[in-house]
Formats: C-alpha cells, sequence, structure tokens
C-alpha cells in the first residue's frame, strides 16, 4: 500500500508538473500571439501614418501653391491624386469641367457594384491663397486616399457602389458659387437620377490640441455642451439630420481612438455648410462634414503657417480608421 501511495503521488505530481507545464507552454502561447497582434497593430498604424504624411507632403510641397492662381500646381495635385488611386483596384476617372474658360477636374475613384445606390466620400485639394494648406485641404485629401487604400485592403463584399472624389474650387473666389468642383459634381449625379445613400465630406482633419481652451466657440451656449480641449473631431450636418448625423457618430467612435463629437447647426448658420457637403444639399441628398472645427481651433487657418509640422498624424489616422467603419456601417 505505502509504495502504491507513492506512486500514485509521484504519477499525480507528474501530471500536475505536465498540466502546469503546459498552462505555462499555453500562456506563452497566447502572451506571445497578444504581443504579436499588438506589434502587428502598431505597425499598421505607423504605416497609416507614414502614408498620410507622405500624401500631405507632396501636396504642401507644391510650389507655386496649389490655388487657382497656379493650374500647373492644380494639375500636379490632381495628377498625384489620380495615380495614387490608380494603385487600388477601382474604377478611376476624371471629371472635367470649365470656370471663366479655365480647364479644371475632379477625380473619381468607385468601388463596388457600379448601378448600386452611392456613398460618396469627398475631400478638396485647391488651397486659398498662397499657403501651404497642411490642414485646409492637405490632411483632407491625404484622408481620403488613405480610407480609399483601407477598403481596397478591406475583405467585406460591398453592396453599395463607393465614390472617392477630390474636388478642385473649393476656395474663393468660388465657394458658395455654382462654379465648385463639387457643385458640378452633385448635379451631375441628380441630371443622372444617381440614388445616393450620403455624401461624407472630410474638410481639415488634421490639427488637436491637448491644451486646455484650445477649442474656441461662436457663442457661450456651445461652449457648455462641448470639450474645451481642441483634441475631438466633429460630425457637422444642418438640422434634419439628426439621425443619420448620430449614425455616422456612433460608427466612427466604435471604430476610431479618438472622440467623436456631432452638432446639427440651423442650414441658414453659416458653420453648418463650410465646404463641399452644402452643393448636396440643394438637390436633397443627405451631406455631412468631418472637421476638426477649423477656424475655432487652428490658429494657422488660412495662413502660411498652416505646414505640415503642426498636424497630428496619429489621430489623423483614428479618424481615417473611423471612417471606414462608417462606409462598411452604411
Amino acid at each position: 500500500m505505502g509504495y502504491n501511495r507513492s506512486l500514485r503521488k509521484f504519477g499525480v505530481a507528474a501530471a500536475g508538473l505536465a498540466v502546469a507545464g503546459l498552462l505555462a507552454i499555453a500562456g506563452w502561447h497566447w502572451s506571445g500571439r497578444k504581443q504579436v497582434a499588438v506589434s502587428n497593430q502598431r505597425a499598421t498604424m505607423k504605416a497609416n501614418q507614414d502614408r498620410l504624411y507622405a500624401d500631405v507632403e507632396f501636396l504642401t510641397e507644391l510650389r507655386p501653391a496649389r490655388s487657382y492662381r497656379h493650374p500647373a500646381s492644380l494639375n500636379q495635385a490632381a495628377d498625384y491624386i489620380k495615380a495614387e488611386f490608380e494603385k487600388l483596384e477601382c474604377r478611376v476617372e476624371e471629371q472635367p469641367f470649365r470656370v471663366d474658360g479655365q480647364p479644371y477636374r475632379n477625380i473619381i475613384a468607385s468601388f463596388g457594384p457600379a448601378d448600386a445606390e452611392l456613398i460618396i466620400i469627398g475631400a478638396h485639394y485647391d488651397v486659398c491663397g498662397d499657403q501651404p494648406g497642411a490642414d485646409d485641404n492637405a490632411s483632407a485629401v491625404a484622408g481620403l486616399l488613405e480610407t480609399a487604400r483601407l477598403l481596397a485592403a478591406s475583405p467585406a463584399p460591398l453592396t453599395r457602389r463607393i465614390d472617392f472624389v477630390a474636388y478642385s474650387l473649393e476656395e474663393p473666389p468660388f465657394f458658395g458659387t455654382e462654379d465648385m468642383g463639387s457643385a458640378f459634381h452633385a448635379k451631375s449625379l441628380h441630371d443622372q437620377h444617381v440614388a445616393v445613400r450620403a455624401m461624407i465630406c472630410y474638410e481639415m482633419i488634421g490639427y488637436f490640441s491637448d491644451a486646455h481652451g484650445s477649442q474656441r466657440f461662436p457663442d457661450e451656449r456651445m461652449a457648455q455642451l462641448y470639450p474645451s480641449t481642441g483634441n475631438f473631431i466633429t460630425v457637422v450636418g444642418k438640422q434634419g439630420q439628426e439621425s443619420i448625423v448620430e449614425q455616422v457618430k456612433k460608427l466612427m467612435q466604435s471604430h476610431a481612438a479618438i472622440d467623436v463629437q456631432s452638432i446639427n447647426l440651423p442650414s441658414a448658420v453659416s458653420l453648418a455648410g463650410l465646404s463641399d457637403h452644402r452643393n448636396y444639399w440643394r438637390y436633397g441628398y443627405e451631406a455631412l462634414m468631418i472637421n476638426d472645427t477649423s477656424f475655432l481651433r487652428n490658429p494657422n487657418y488660412h495662413q502660411p503657417s498652416d505646414t505640415i509640422d503642426t498636424l497630428d498624424f496619429r489621430r489623423m489616422a483614428e479618424v481615417v480608421n473611423g471612417m471606414l467603419g462608417v462606409i462598411l456601417g452604411l
């Protein structure tokens, strides 16, 4: 009995050691897989940020600046955008138009079924005056390109058509007129009776600050509702668009490690329509803006100081992650 008990004790001990060993190995493998996953995630985010940086760098280094006064620079910007789209598995086309006898063009990249209901992601590539326009609006063009890249790499099947549109002539003296590139695009959709699910405009998505009081507001009522630190991104719509604004906000929040705020303003208030999305409203399309609040936060707005070194590419990458989630969620 004593001998058998010893054998049994030894067997139990050996089994215990074996189980402990297996658990240790399993734990090592789990820990190792977790470390690999974290490492891969970091590498992916770094690659996203590097591509965003390269896009902004190209656009901001164009000389003279890419404004309507310098058609050659505008064309260089358009050529770059088109070339980046053409690296992806999508349909790429130009939409030419003329203003005051001068040719301009929108660049369009299409994914998904050509005859399906349409979701539009847009951003303008021109600048106001002779300034680099890093946030306004190279950050948005970079976001547009990177979102297209991520969508092209996504295994998710598309049931809707997704168009990424880079516009010319958003800035003054064309802003608010029918000469805006987005006005030509919106009218073309209406004339062709294209069914549009939503239009989402990237407009200035790169300037963030963790300094208290860095976020300004046009009035005290708004200041009571939103953070005073300018480290969030905003979904902007007009009154009557509360449902889709809330849907876009929630989708962004669930896919991006960044604070996402939203606001619905009367369309008569200029802050509601300060970019290309305004041109889709006249045709009854649901059109929104994704924005870092522009001049309410960024002191470099329409200034020579709007340079690449003022942008936060980590948060820009999170905005793009959020937009991919919006596209797939819609």
